[in-house]
């Protein structure tokens, strides 16, 4: 997803609670700009919610998962690349194994309104 959508205002990405149902070390990816593609995917870790860009860092636009929703590794201790295996922290976006190593997921910042929608902020 292009920075330049976000940048131009918030965008509304779901309702709280659909991100609620995000189990622990899973994601779900989210196409909150209607392309018919997941841009975006939101990652449950340490309890805590973290969203990222749907693109690799060391192939920019490379869609991370291998399948609908399947961004981590089965111990849901890293997102993977399904490009080239990259690891990234869930927490920080920081790669740690892979061609990117050092490199790291473009994140995104959510805020959840007090009417439970849930919208992506600008940069």
């Amino acid at each position: 997803m292009p920075d330049a959508t976000i940048a131009a205002g918030p965008l509304w990405l779901c309702q709280a609670d659909e991100l609620a149902a995000i189990p622990e070390g899973r994601a779900r990816g989210f196409d909150p700009c209607q392309t018919g593609q997941d841009s975006v995917f939101v990652v449950r870790h340490a309890g805590r919610l973290h969203a990222w860009r749907n693109a690799c860092p060391h192939i920019d636009g490379a869609p991370m998962a291998w399948r609908k929703d399947a961004y981590t590794n089965a111990a849901g201790t890293h997102i993977v690349c399904s490009a080239h295996g990259a690891q990234f922290e869930p927490a920080t976006g920081r790669c740690v194994q892979g061609p990117c190593l050092g490199q790291a997921l473009s994140a995104i910042e959510m805020d959840i309104r007090s009417d439970g929608s849930v919208w992506l902020r600008a940069h």
